[in-house]
C-alpha cells in the first residue's frame, strides 16, 4: 500500500536528514577516532565522539522503511524491536551528551555512564514488544513498530515515557540553558572584543538550543500529554520526525566545538575546491599533538559557572 500524504512528508524529512547527516557524521567520526585512540585523549573528544555515535545510532534508514509502509513494519519483528531500541537510545544519549559538552567537566566514565543510562531506560522499547496481552491481532496484519499499543502495554509505556521526558529532556535542557545563559552574559559583557572564537561560541549556543527546543522538546511534550490523557498521542509520529533533524544539527555543534573537526571539514572542502575557511600555514607536527582548545572560548567562560 502506498504511503499516505502525511507519511510521504515524514519519509521525505527522514530521507533528507539521512542524506545530509550521514556524510557529516562519518567525517566527524573519522576525525575523532584519530584523537581518541591517542594516549590520554582529551575528555571533550570522548564526548564529541559519543555524540557522533549517538547520531549514527538513530538508524534513520530503518525509520524510512517504516514510513514508506505507513509505519506498518514490513521486516522481522525482532528487528523492529532492535531498531526502536537503537533509535530511542540515540535520542536520549544525545540530550545528556549535549549537557556534557556544555559544561565540559566530564571524563570517559561519564560518557560510558550516559550510554548505560540510556540503554537501560530504552530497554522498555524491546520489553514492551513481548508483553503478554489480552488483545488479539489480526493474523494478516503487520505490527506497527512501538506505536500501536494495547491497554496492558500502555500501563507500562506511559509512566516510562514520562520519566524519560523528565530525566532525558527537561533536566538536561535546564542545565544546558543555564550554562549557555552564563556564557552569553559573559560574551555580552566583553562585546568590545569581537573575535572569530566569540562568533563560534554564539553559533554553538544557537545550534545546541535549536536541538533542545525544536528537535527534542515537541517529541518529549507528547510523553507528558500522553501520560495525562492515558493514550499514545497520534501526533507523536509528527513530533518524532523532528528528532531526525538532530543528526543534521549535531555536525554543526561538532564543527564549532573542535578544531580537529574544523580541519577535517575544511580539508574535505578544499579537496573539492570549495573550502569555506581561509587556508592557514600550520606546522604539520603541531597538528599531530593533543588538541586542548576544544570548545575554544567555552573552557574559560563556563569555568565560572
Amino acid at each position: 500500500m502506498a504511503p499516505s500524504p502525511q507519511n510521504l512528508g515524514l519519509l521525505l524529512v527522514y530521507f533528507l536528514s539521512f542524506l545530509f547527516s550521514l556524510p557529516a557524521n562519518l567525517l566527524a567520526l573519522w576525525a575523532f577516532l584519530g584523537h581518541v585512540c591517542q594516549p590520554h585523549p582529551a575528555p571533550i573528544h570522548i564526548l564529541l565522539l559519543s555524540l557522533t555515535l549517538a547520531d549514527l545510532l538513530l538508524l534513520l534508514l530503518f525509520k524510512m522503511v517504516g514510513a514508506a509502509h505507513n509505519f506498518a513494519w514490513p521486516l522481522e519483528t525482532t528487528l523492529c524491536a532492535l531498531t526502536g531500541f537503537g533509535f530511542y537510545c540515540g535520542i536520549y544519549c544525545s540530550t545528556w551528551l549535549l549537557v556534557g559538552i556544555s559544561v565540559e567537566r566530564y571524563h570517559m566514565i561519564a560518557a560510558v555512564a550516559i550510554w548505560l543510562l540510556s540503554f537501560g531506560h530504552c530497554s522498555v522499547v524491546i520489553i514492551v514488544q513481548y508483553l503478554p496481552t489480552n488483545s488479539s491481532r489480526e493474523a494478516n496484519s503487520r505490527p506497527v513498530s512501538y506505536d500501536n499499543f494495547t491497554q496492558e502495554q500502555l500501563c507500562v509505556v506511559l509512566p516510562v515515557r514520562l520519566e524519560l521526558c523528565l530525566l532525558f529532556c527537561f533536566i538536561p535542557m535546564g542545565v544546558t540553558i543555564f550554562c549557555y545563559w552564563r556564557l552569553v552574559r559573559i560574551l555580552l559583557s566583553q562585546s568590545q572584543v569581537v573575535t572569530r572564537k566569540h562568533w563560534r561560541a554564539v553559533a554553538l549556543v544557537v545550534a545546541t538550543l535549536f536541538n533542545f527546543l525544536v528537535c527534542f522538546r515537541p517529541y518529549n511534550v507528547s510523553h507528558v500529554v500522553g501520560f495525562f490523557n492515558k493514550t499514545s498521542e497520534r501526533w507523536r509520529v509528527c513530533a518524532m520526525v523532528l528528532t531526525a533533524l538532530n543528526a543534521c544539527i549535531d555536525p554543526l555543534i561538532l564543527y564549532f566545538s573542535s578544531s580537529a573537526v574544523r580541519r577535517a571539514f575544511d580539508k574535505r572542502l578544499q579537496s573539492g575546491g570549495a573550502s569555506l575557511s581561509r587556508p592557514t600555514l600550520c606546522d604539520p607536527i603541531a597538528l599531530e599533538t593533543k588538541i586542548h582548545d576544544s570548545l575554544d572560548c567555552n573552557t574559560r567562560f563556563i569555568a565560572v559557572v
